[in-house]
């Protein structure tokens, strides 16, 4: 089948501007670009008709376009949660698809994303955090951060750690990298966590030290015992050679 050729009538993103003839697939033309409104068919009339509506339908993109600024300063940088059921291994019973993140960026921010603004390549299918680009204008973009969680307590601890919570090889719950450092473990305990594993660990230093210092006594005693006897000998000895 051969190519269809359009007159855009708005951005589309990665084909054109307002007003560009475009050629593309008869399958995007009638799946997508015809009955969003996005273009019309490039035949006289219709390129006539553009020539003619050019500043109206530009005056009327620019304003739906800061519209959109609007929305997209209402939405930037949003850490939505979505509590969604998973095993212990991070894998979620379903997944999470578009509608679902429109719906749940509506219920955080009480805007008004539609499913079709949602840019998503495949649905989610386990827990952490992911961006998302949400096209709120043709020429509009704004990221949000999706934080997935069993739970709003586990999407909380996502949201400061950065690191989905699902089982450690260890089989117990917690980041997906093993802790190794300090800073690390501020990020997984609260103050108080802190406060008793520093006094835990300042404990075992002090038992360790005790520890060290009366083996050195002992060492100490040990040799002052081995030297007794050699100077009793030495003693003896010299009565010895005294009476002969």
């Amino acid at each position: 089948m051969s190519a269809t050729k359009l007159i855009l009538l708005e951005h589309v993103e990665n084909l054109g501007e307002m007003g560009d003839v475009v050629t593309v697939k008869p399958g995007y033309a009638r799946n997508f670009l015809l009955p969003q409104k996005k273009a019309l068919r490039a035949s006289k009339e219709n390129v006539a008709y553009f020539e003619a509506q050019k500043k109206h339908l530009a005056a009327e993109n620019e304003k739906r376009k800061k519209e959109a600024e609007k929305l997209a300063k209402k939405i930037e940088g949003l850490k939505v949660p979505l509590i969604r059921q998973a095993s212990e291994g991070g894998q979620l019973y379903g997944s999470v698809n578009a509608r679902d993140i429109a719906d749940a960026i509506n219920a955080e921010s009480k805007a008004s994303i539609q499913r079709n603004m949602v840019r998503l390549n495949q649905n989610f299918k386990s827990l952490g955090l992911f961006p998302v680009d949400i096209m709120v204008h043709p020429e509009v973009k704004v990221t949000v951060t999706i934080n997935i969680a069993r739970s709003l307590e586990e999407a909380q601890t996502q949201a400061r750690t950065g690191q989905a919570l699902v089982a450690s090889e260890t089989g117990q719950r917690g980041g997906t990298e093993e802790i190794q450092s300090e800073e690390a473990l501020k990020q997984l305990l609260d103050e108080e966590g802190l406060e008793a594993q520093k006094a835990r660990k300042a404990h075992e230093d002090e038992e360790q030290a005790d520890e060290g210092e009366r083996a050195e006594k002992s060492k100490e005693r040990a040799a002052k015992k081995a030297k007794k006897p050699k100077k009793e000998e030495s003693a003896a000895d010299e009565s010895e050679e005294g009476g002969e």
